[in-house]
């Protein structure tokens, strides 16, 4: 932080000294990351943690996993891969779905190809949570300063989608409810 914001406390308060640059496909990124925890089953964001842009993803598996998780499968895509992550995940008594990572000289194998397909299944459902937002919440673009507020702002953007994805199971569950109801005393 360059010493005339430390002088003049006017310019600090207007500057986001918390939020860092990242570069994702070429293009450049200035403000925060929504890391989440999410329900396979529901979608339903369980827990999210809010860092800067330049913390990469895989930096916060271990502050979104805790005991309650012990026993389930984690799911997730080939950015977290590698001894640091499987420790954690051991760690956590969790049984590992991480997509396979092939490289250049080591391309995946073709049952190793399959598998991914089989856990992508289920790991692509957290991207819908993204997609919903980017869609429908103004393409996640906050105007806050400081990570606080852009953690407040997140967290209700994480809820509101909880919100929408409650709904949603409600109307299925209602129509089921109800077809089963029609069937059961013959008037379908």
């Amino acid at each position: 932080m360059p010493e005339r914001f430390e002088k003049n406390p006017h310019v600090k308060s207007q500057k986001d000294t918390d939020a860092r640059w990242t570069q994702k496909n070429d293009v450049n990124f200035y403000g925060y990351k929504n890391h989440v925890k999410q329900d396979a089953g529901s979608k339903i964001v369980v827990k999210y943690k809010v860092t800067d842009a330049s913390v990469h993803d895989s930096n916060a598996t271990d502050s979104l996993l805790d005991e309650k998780d012990k026993g389930e499968v984690f799911y997730t895509d080939s950015a977290y891969s590698g001894e640091p992550q499987e420790k954690i995940i051991a760690s956590k008594e969790m049984f590992n779905k991480v997509c396979e990572k092939g490289t250049l000289n080591h391309p995946l194998k073709e049952e190793q190809i399959s598998s991914n397909r089989e856990k992508s299944k289920i790991r692509s459902r957290v991207e819908h949570i993204f997609e919903f937002m980017e869609m429908s919440m103004n393409e996640m673009y906050i105007n806050c300063i400081g990570i606080k507020r852009a953690s407040a702002i997140i967290g209700l953007m994480n809820l509101t989608y909880n919100m929408y994805c409650k709904i949603q199971l409600m109307s299925v569950y209602w129509d089921t409810c109800a077809h089963t109801f029609l069937k059961k005393n013959r008037i379908c």
